[in-house]
């Protein structure tokens, strides 16, 4: 199979320092953080809702472990086994994660968000403005 380049367009800057801090579904906490936006990019935040609806920003969980295919759902060893594909765990063959946020406010190449439940240092790869009519 063909492989792909992804570059990060910024990284999320958040209290969460470990994948055990973070909580299993960040959208249900109040969780905030911001993603800091690689200057050069900039221009690409021209438009979004500041402070008045929600995006999805899609992360590269660069700590995930890329080999497993089963886990235990949210981590809870008392449930079977089931495929990554069936759960929401960050351990995947490629591990990309969507987060749909409310964007708080922008000041200048950083977005303040709430709802992340990505780690410290987790790179962005990709933001997109929330279309309620299209997401659910």
């Amino acid at each position: 199979m063909e492989e792909y380049i992804v570059r990060p367009i910024g990284v999320v800057r958040s209290a969460l320092k470990d994948p055990a801090d973070a909580p299993k579904q960040g959208a249900l906490t109040g969780q905030e953080a911001e993603i800091v936006v690689d200057p050069a990019y900039l221009p690409a935040l021209d438009g979004l809702d500041r402070g008045k609806g929600k995006i999805i920003v899609i992360c590269w969980m660069h700590r995930a472990d890329r080999g497993r295919l089963k886990v235990h759902p949210q981590g809870r060893e008392e449930l079977p086994e089931r495929g990554v594909f069936s759960t929401r765990s960050p351990h995947r063959p490629n591990p990309v994660s969507l987060h749909t946020v409310t964007l708080l406010s922008i000041e200048g190449s950083v977005l303040h968000v709430r709802g992340m439940d990505a780690i410290d240092g987790t790179p962005v790869v990709d933001i997109k403005n929330h279309s309620p009519e299209l997401d659910g």
